[in-house]
């Protein structure tokens, strides 16, 4: 009865790591196509156009898995995956999530993303190897943004309840932001952790497509 026991834990914890892993890229592929999709049409999922022309989530209209844009990290290999919306399980098993309350791609403020590390597609699978200098890239309907990385998210642990790194002002609540910046999330585990890495980075070049 144990070696079956332990047989049906190795099962499940396959699936946990493979399982999920196919089901999520194939969410992403759906995803991925239906977001480029409505760009050629005349509204962009989740856009709206900021005061200063920017792209902003427009927090006021956008639930919980409605798609925002398209992130793409070429240091590890992350190549255009789905930023939606929240940042439960189910948006999590479907892409990168935004923290709702954060600002938007290319807005002032701290457009603050999260990512599983392992399962579910991992598209932050390698973020503790990204490097300062390292580029992301988030496309929105009409707009690229391109990001620098700062600080490297495998210098930067905290607990999942520490909600200052995700602040207009990482660190100062009370600060009025003036730059672009991005917060990159993951488990610091590769396995359920209380703890996460973060990294931190700013915007560096807007391009209109």
């Amino acid at each position: 009865m144990l070696v079956l026991a332990g047989l049906a834990c190795l099962g499940y914890v396959g699936y946990q790591i493979w399982g999920t892993n196919i089901g999520a890229h194939r969410a992403y592929d759906s995803e991925r196509a239906r977001i480029k999709q409505s760009w050629n049409s005349s509204t962009g999922p989740g856009e709206t156009s900021a005061p200063d022309g920017t792209a902003s989530a427009g927090h006021g209209t956008l639930v919980p898995g409605d798609a925002i844009g398209l992130i793409s990290i070429p240091a590890i290999g992350v190549d255009q995956v789905p930023i939606l919306q929240g940042v439960g399980l189910g948006v999590l098993a479907r892409g990168v999530g935004h923290y709702p309350g954060t600002a938007g791609p290319g807005a002032v403020g701290n457009f603050a993303v999260a990512g599983h590390r392992i399962t579910h597609g991992e598209p932050f699978a390698n973020l503790l190897k990204m490097q300062p200098g390292d580029k992301i890239i988030v496309q929105t309907r009409t707009t690229v943004f391109t990001y620098q990385l700062d600080q490297a998210p495998r210098s930067l642990t905290v607990e999942e309840t520490a909600g200052w790194v995700i602040d207009p002002v990482p660190g100062h609540p009370n600060q009025r932001p003036t730059r672009k910046l991005i917060t990159l999330t993951t488990c610091q585990d590769l396995f359920h952790s209380p703890d996460r890495s973060v990294g931190f980075g700013h915007l560096v070049s807007t391009r209109t497509k």
